[in-house]
């Protein structure tokens, strides 16, 4: 059955490809994105595709951008089935060195956009008693990493944004919530991390120098050993999500994925081992 889908963050990397790939399985597609003068990447991947697709503009920092946009969706269609929050910012800093500013701006791009948007299509998903938010997380939202607990913490709050609503909004008006739990996408996202810390003074001269410098290659060695996935892997798990009767609430896109979340499971009460475990997953 064919659905209409809204996606944000189509610009780059796995946006792109969840947009090509959901016009492809035959659905009707509006790919969104801050800036629609960056929308040559994705035209150009759709035409290589053969598909075509919509592109609209939305904001997920402004409300009245993502009103607008979902407010043509629904003029247009009547409709809107699946959104797909994917629009996000990585950010690699200890809190410790962390700007204020920085900080509220990856909550409110990578959480409060994610609860715009949804906020936003739930009426029109309710009175149709039928829809399904599909939110791109990580594994991130399950295991806090070094240098990551700004965005984990984002992602956390994704993470229980998602399954809270899932526990009464699901059996209640028929509407699904899906989080998405990549362990790394080898995409423009990196490099963007790694221009955001340059672009924020840098890899700073202090104690947790040495750390960061083990967190980094580390990084680079996962996306050289083929860890990370691409783009178009992590989407065909998230089509796999948008094709599922009964999706699930959450759903990782790999085996690594699947191994480094059960650090979840079994801890010591003082939670030492995992300590240990996420230490030597991402500093070795």
């Amino acid at each position: 059955m064919s659905k209409i889908v809204l996606i944000t963050g189509t610009s780059t990397g796995l946006g792109i490809s969840i947009a090509v790939q959901a016009a492809q399985a035959g659905h009707t597609v509006y790919a969104t994105m801050r800036n629609t003068q960056k929308r040559g990447a994705l035209d150009a991947a759709a035409e290589a595709a053969g598909v075509s697709l919509s592109v609209l503009q939305l904001d997920v920092q402004d409300t009245a951008s993502v009103t607008k946009a979902v407010e043509t969706v629904i003029a247009e269609q009547g409709r809107i089935d699946v959104l797909v929050n994917n629009a996000g910012m990585g950010y690699a800093r200890s809190l410790e060195q962390a700007d204020e500013a920085d900080i509220e701006k990856i909550l409110d791009i990578n959480y409060m956009g994610v609860a715009r948007c949804t906020k936003a299509v739930m009426p029109h998903m309710r009175k149709a008693r039928a829809g399904h938010v599909i939110n791109i997380s990580s594994v991130g939202g399950l295991v806090g990493q070094p240098f990551n607990e700004v965005y984990c913490g984002a992602k956390f709050a994704v993470e229980g944004l998602t399954e809270s609503m899932a526990s009464y909004i699901t059996p209640s008006f028929g509407i699904h919530f899906t989080a998405v739990e990549p362990g790394g996408i080898s995409s423009e996202f990196a490099n963007t991390v790694m221009e955001q810390m340059a672009q924020t003074g840098g890899m700073l001269e202090d104690e947790y120098l040495p750390i960061l410098q083990k967190y980094v290659a580390g990084s680079q060695n996962r996306q050289e050993t083929g860890i990370y996935q691409t783009a178009d892997e992590v989407a065909a798990v998230v089509m796999q999500a948008m094709g599922t009767e009964n999706p699930p609430v959450r759903i990782r896109t790999s085996e690594w994925s699947e191994a480094f979340t059960k650090l979840k499971t079994g801890l010591d009460p003082d939670g030492l081992k995992q300590q240990a475990q996420v230490v030597e997953q991402f500093l070795s």
